[in-house]
């Protein structure tokens, strides 16, 4: 690292878990982050701000004036505007040294595998089952961390999928696919709202967890579902176990 980098990364390299060392690992590192929305907004920009060297974001929408509300990666300006493009200029207003790939369109799970597999982490910040259970076939199969959030009205989830580690159950584990095809079950932030400072919640534990595991450090969140309920103010925690009988990552799959 060059002088300016040291002065930019100071405040990690102070902190003996991270230190010169760890800084240098996150500047190596390669992020894949589904969606840049409410919760993708936070996930790229404390993952750029903190020195990951390369973020591939995906998002085929386009930034709507209802978005601004939460989705704080986008200015006005943005208006009109790819999502993964608009959050690439915006963090190259912040870290100009780091590298964002955008990809503009709906990607395909082959695609997903593609990306998947030259990242070090994959970061699910989508809004819809079909794709959440696409990138947990994805991550289960090349065994890459996933790291999973949720947030709609007043309440969030967060959870770890690592399938290096044999115990881990999967995304599919804990919410199994009965969605039908029109996606009835599923709820949206058009329909139900969502309060803004959840997103930020959720994505902000989001993308801490997902340096904790380029750095290799901490306790992450596999084998844990987190749960927020803004409204009560409540962080809890449940546990999860692998289901031997599931379709993607059970024995039989």
């Amino acid at each position: 690292m060059n002088d300016q980098q040291l002065l930019r990364y100071s405040r990690h390299i102070l902190l003996p878990q991270i230190a010169y060392e760890g800084q240098e690992k996150l500047a190596q590192s390669h992020a894949l982050i589904v969606g840049a929305g409410g919760l993708g907004s936070p996930v790229a920009l404390y993952l750029g701000a903190g020195g990951v060297g390369k973020l591939t974001i995906c998002d085929f929408d386009q930034v709507e004036l209802t978005n601004l509300q939460r989705q704080v990666i986008h200015s006005t300006q943005s208006l009109g505007v790819n999502k993964a493009v608009s959050a690439q200029r915006s963090l190259a207003a912040i870290n100009p040294e780091i590298s964002v790939v955008p990809v503009e369109h709906r990607s395909s799970i082959e695609e997903f595998t593609a990306l998947a597999s030259v990242a070090d982490v994959v970061i699910d910040c989508s809004d819809n089952f079909a794709t959440r259970y696409a990138l947990n076939k994805v991550c289960t199969h090349l065994k890459k961390p996933l790291v999973s959030g949720a947030a709609i009205g007043f309440e969030g989830q967060v959870s770890v999928f690592d399938m290096r580690h044999e115990n881990s159950p999967c995304y599919h584990c804990l919410f199994p696919d009965t969605a039908t095809e029109d996606g009835v079950g599923e709820m949206r932030c058009a329909e139900f709202g969502v309060f803004a400072p959840l997103v930020g919640m959720i994505g902000t534990t989001q993308a801490a967890e997902a340096m904790k595991l380029l750095l290799g450090i901490g306790e992450s969140l596999q084998g844990r579902l987190l749960l927020l309920d803004v409204l009560a103010m409540e962080w809890r925690t449940i546990k999860l176990s692998r289901d031997p009988s599931c379709k993607v990552c059970g024995a039989r799959a």
